[in-house]
């Protein structure tokens, strides 16, 4: 099957998760990686998280988005695809621009696991001291 209809394509990132969100103009469920989101993302915040560039722009059933994640884990996956998500609307459509923005979903959070030292246990929890 091969979709020869236009989209608007965007990238969102989050820790290591990168999202590679196609937004079609149609009415349709948000498929990332070939299943429905609720059934790769059960928990239900991520659900929120996901959807919420949708409901920010007021199109929360005008659009199908169609989505490859790769890397990172639930959290990170489902930031990436909200980062997307509001890009790809922001292409779309740049009145979207300012109502996103002020939400904070234009914003990559940057925040990413700081890499551990070496004579260590991680990053900054260094072995019990001894006095003697």
């Amino acid at each position: 099957m091969v979709d020869q209809q236009q989209y608007y394509y965007a990238t969102g990132r989050r820790k290591s998760a990168v999202a590679r969100v196609r937004l079609y103009m149609e009415r349709g469920p948000i498929v990332v990686n070939g299943k429905p989101a609720q059934e790769m993302y059960p928990v239900e915040a991520l659900q929120k998280a996901i959807s919420e560039p949708l409901k920010v722009a007021g199109v929360s059933s005008e659009y199908r988005v169609v989505a490859k994640v790769s890397g990172g884990g639930f959290a990170g996956q489902a930031g990436a695809l909200r980062h997307g998500i509001a890009r790809a609307l922001c292409v779309a459509n740049p009145e979207f621009r300012g109502p996103l923005k002020k939400a904070g979903l234009l914003t990559r959070d940057s925040r990413v696991k700081e890499s551990k030292k070496y004579g260590l246990k991680k990053a900054r929890k260094a072995p019990q001291y001894t006095k003697r």
